[in-house]
């Protein structure tokens, strides 16, 4: 590794939370929580009592007596991303988006205008002025490190790991700022007495491999070397488009995990229809009341868009899990579809005459195109709620 620091990691300070104070300025340092039931973001001003995310909103305010809690407003989180990524494009042509809320930024192609300080200073005033949001840059020459380093840095702030001295910001960090460090492997890691990212680097790779697995061993012995040798990628087609519905801690039927089901399987294949996408791979992500999780997956013998398709698969594999989710119970349900293909090249099944389930789907994506997602709902999902739908990058 060698040259100079350029690579940005952006990312904006509590985004929700950060847009409803932005346009409602009594919210202005004051505790806002984002969410209804569980938090989707909360201002610093509540962080700083100790309020995380997702937090249910209960324990938010006992925590924080004084929060303001607002219902999340989607389109406007979505529009702001927007106006966001437009700075972020017109500043290098270089930009791989994580979240509708941060991205890598490679400045290598502006050395000979500015020097990458200068350039994420002009980044972050550009996102005040033209956004009036607050955003926190980090600065390295690694994707890992310039994570890291905004991660540091916020809220509102800019950070930059001068190389050659990347090692020395890195290894007094805790274990926790790696990558892939959850719960589980911090609480490892601390039994062994390890609390310092220096600490890791300390062991030799097979020693970490033996601690904790071969994939997890490598890994951290890599980040806690600043070894990471990817570059930014303009944005990529996704992989696999999928959406989650927490269900809460009270006990549910199993009619009431198959209709948020139904939901999901709407909003995904309606997802995938406006991005030109099919998918042949069905995944059901399920979380129980112990937090452990499981998946369960189907491939198709063809790429589908269609609604009903994928839905009977979903059920299919909903209906070899039930046992467990009767044994366990259930908190969380997510259906995704992955092994994508370009939806305009999909070769027809046979008969080649258009399904009925197809042109239904055309007819349904018309009419929430021009009316709205809340146009049209199923009988079944009717006074039980559709969870929240968080905006995405586009695909």
């Amino acid at each position: 590794m060698s040259g100079p620091a350029t690579i940005l990691h952006a990312d904006l300070d509590s985004f929700f939370a950060a847009v409803e104070q932005r346009d409602r300025p009594e919210l202005r340092g004051k505790p806002v929580l984002v969410g209804s039931w569980v938090v989707l973001a909360a201002s610093y001003e509540a962080k700083a009592r100790g309020v995380r995310t997702p937090m249910g909103v209960g324990l938010a305010r006992r925590l924080c007596p004084g929060a303001i809690v607002v219902e999340p407003r989607m389109s406007a989180y979505s529009e702001a991303s927007k106006e966001v990524y437009r700075v972020f494009e017109d500043t290098t042509p270089v930009v791989e988006g994580l979240s509708i809320d941060e991205a890598f930024l490679d400045v290598h192609c502006l050395r000979r205008t500015a020097s990458p300080k200068e350039i994420a200073t002009r980044l972050r005033a550009q996102v005040r002025e033209q956004v009036g949001l607050p955003i926190t840059v980090g600065i390295a020459r690694t994707k890992f490190l310039a994570k890291v380093a905004s991660a540091v840095a916020k809220p509102d702030g800019l950070l930059l790991v001068p190389p050659g001295r990347e090692l020395a910001f890195l290894h007094p960090l805790p274990v926790e700022r790696l990558w892939g460090v959850g719960p589980v492997t911090a609480r490892r890691l601390h039994d062994l007495g390890v609390t310092t990212v220096g600490q890791v680097a300390g062991f030799a790779e097979d020693a970490l491999v033996s601690l904790l697995g071969r994939a997890a061993g490598r890994h951290l012995y890599a980040l806690a070397h600043n070894d990471d040798p990817r570059p930014v990628r303009a944005r990529r087609r996704r992989g696999s488009i999928g959406a989650q519905r927490a269900l809460g801690r009270a006990p549910r039927s199993l009619e009431d995990v198959d209709a948020a089901l139904i939901g999901l399987v709407d909003r995904v294949t309606r997802r995938m229809r406006v991005a030109g996408r099919a998918g042949r791979t069905v995944v059901l992500r399920l979380r129980f009341d112990d937090f452990a999780r499981a998946t369960r997956s189907h491939t198709l013998p063809y790429a589908t868009a269609n609604t009903d398709a994928i839905l009977m698969t979903a059920r299919d594999l909903l209906a070899v899990a039930a046992p467990l989710i009767e044994q366990r119970g259930i908190t969380l349900v997510g259906v995704a579809v992955s092994n994508l293909h370009d939806g305009r090249s999909v070769q027809l099944a046979l008969p080649l005459s258009r399904r009925g389930g197809e042109a239904l789907d055309a007819a349904l994506d018309e009419v929430w195109q021009r009316f709205g997602s809340r146009a049209l709902t199923r009988a079944v999902l009717l006074d039980r709620g559709r969870g929240v739908e968080m905006p995405l990058l586009p695909d």
